[in-house]
């Protein structure tokens, strides 16, 4: 029997609305761990600020951050591989959001492959509140002018603003690097009227990336099934097998899927997930000798 996986996106999905893990769902992922079936998440987040919300939760096998910017293990806490945005272009880009009067927060690897999130002193609303959500996270420097430096791999380049502020920027990298550069740009789910916009690597989401860590775990993508809520969990649906939707999900996710669970603020997935290990322990019963 070929091996299962189950790779959740974070916020909105695994997460509930307080950005938080029941006791629930995390004894539901270590029965499923247990059970031999690999689970991992894929998320916007990086390793960190995902840790930091998923502590309940043992990860045995690497897993997929920055939108598929970066497969990392946790549990040996190094590198796996990734997609970086080369200098030049990052530091290009920045130069178009100083024309329109924003700066970004410059996620990126530096020299020892440790996170790092670089950017100039923070006074905007939407950058200040993202700031405070991650407390005394170790990962954030501030320069007087953000450059990214030469050692360092670009994972994420992030304005945090109104959208008004944030779609001319949005066109004029469109239209000078049109496909070279990933694009994303969605409302954020815990900053009022607030929406992130993302430059990374054109292989940089969670399709390619999902691609990329199975490659590495040497499963079929047919056999994971996926789980997600928002716009930047459409790769997910498009690489992986089955689909799994929470009913809280974006309208364009809901009509991908193939299944529709409980809401994340109900522990949809793992409610399926449960459902799950009911099945897969029918299966090995059944194939164990007489």
């Amino acid at each position: 029997m070929s091996v299962k996986a189950y790779v959740t996106d974070l916020d909105g999905t695994l997460l509930r609305p307080d950005q938080t893990l029941s006791a629930y769902t995390a004894e539901v992922a270590a029965r499923l761990q247990h059970s031999g079936a690999v689970f991992t998440y894929a998320t916007a987040r990086g390793y960190l600020s995902s840790s930091r919300v998923t502590g309940r939760i043992a990860w045995k096998h690497p897993i997929i951050l920055y939108n598929g910017a970066l497969i990392y293990d946790g549990a040996a806490h190094k590198v796996v591989d990734g997609y970086w945005l080369d200098a030049s272009v990052t530091n290009d880009i920045i130069a178009a959001g100083r024309k329109h009067g924003i700066t970004p927060l410059l996620f990126t690897l530096n020299e020892l492959d440790r996170e790092a999130v670089l950017h100039e002193p923070i006074r905007r609303p939407g950058e200040r509140a993202f700031r405070q959500s991650r407390g005394d996270d170790p990962r954030f420097k501030e320069l007087s002018e953000l450059i990214c430096p030469a050692d360092h791999r670009t994972l994420s380049i992030t304005y945090i603003g109104l959208p008004e502020e944030l779609q001319p920027l949005s066109e004029e990298v469109r239209a000078q690097w049109g496909d070279s550069v990933h694009c994303h740009f969605m409302k954020d789910y815990y900053i009022e009227n607030h929406y992130f916009l993302e430059f990374s690597h054109s292989s940089a989401n969670k399709r390619e990336g999902l691609k990329l860590w199975a490659k590495h775990m040497d499963i079929d993508v047919r056999d994971i099934t996926v789980f997600g809520d928002q716009l930047n969990d459409l790769g997910l649906f498009e690489a992986g097998g089955k689909k799994v939707a929470v009913s809280n999900a974006h309208p364009d996710i809901i009509a991908r899927a193939d299944y529709i669970t409980a809401g994340n603020g109900e522990d949809g997935v793992a409610q399926y997930l449960e459902r799950e290990l009911a099945r897969l322990t029918r299966v090995i019963r059944k194939d164990e000798p007489g």
